[in-house]
């Protein structure tokens, strides 16, 4: 089965000569969880655009420094295209930028949220099992690193993960469409990489301590290979 990996965020230079694209970060996150997948990338950040949704069998949209409220050429283009795959029940998954895109795209709305910054390991609660989760459990811990939040859910949307300081953490739109706030791909060198150097200037120093404090906090580690298992399950099986 063929992703379409829809690059819309770049890594900051300081950190290129350190860690992967996003593109093959979410490579190697699906790779742990199964040997079923391919990957093409498109950098839609840089207007290069699909020629068709179906040139692969299913799509992932990457986060992004960007707010989708800019709407820049290349946000209105990939907007159009979330719709296409959401007619055509294409199977999609949006993660951060990726899951605010699809909301706003599909009629909901997405702002800069007052609550301010999610970083470091957030535990989201699991409000309505998916048939792709191959665990049962009760609530999850991921990475984030936002400000914008989905405040406003499209007609389709319905929740099944929340928390209190982002209560539309993960979106399903019927069986062929799923989102996350949070970032199931980033390690922690990564997560820890991106705290430090926004640290004060980005995020309030404040925050980025007390999300340090939290990535030591050997009860707070991200969940990442489960998110890899139930991302992976829901591609696998749209297929079938």
């Amino acid at each position: 089965m063929k992703i379409g990996i829809l690059e819309v965020g770049l890594l900051n230079e300081a950190l290129q000569d350190q860690f992967d694209p996003y593109p093959v970060m979410f490579a190697d996150l699906l790779n742990r969880a199964s040997e079923q997948l391919e990957y093409q990338s498109y950098s839609v950040i840089r207007g290069e655009m699909p020629d068709s949704v179906t040139a692969c069998d299913g799509w992932l949209i990457t986060g992004s420094r960007h707010g989708v409220y800019e709407n820049l050429d290349w946000m209105l283009k990939l907007q159009a295209f979330i719709r296409v795959l959401a007619e055509q029940k294409i199977a999609l998954v949006g993660i951060c930028f990726g899951h605010q895109i699809i909301a706003q795209a599909l009629g909901g709305k997405v702002v800069k949220s007052d609550k301010g910054w999610g970083v470091g390991p957030h535990r989201y609660r699991i409000d309505e099992a998916q048939p792709w989760m191959k665990s049962a459990v009760d609530e999850v811990s991921i990475y984030a690193f936002h400000q914008d939040q989905v405040v406003e859910l499209p007609p389709q949307a319905r929740v099944f993960s929340s928390s209190e300081f982002c209560p539309n953490a993960g979106l399903c739109y019927g069986d062929s469409i799923i989102s996350v706030q949070a970032h199931p791909e980033f390690a922690e060198e990564y997560e820890v990489a991106l705290l430090e150097m926004y640290s004060g200037n980005v995020v309030p120093k404040a925050d980025a301590d007390a999300a340090l404090a939290r990535i030591r906090s050997e009860g707070l580690r991200a969940n990442t290979q489960m998110l890899a298992e139930w991302i992976a399950e829901f591609f696998i099986s749209r297929q079938t």
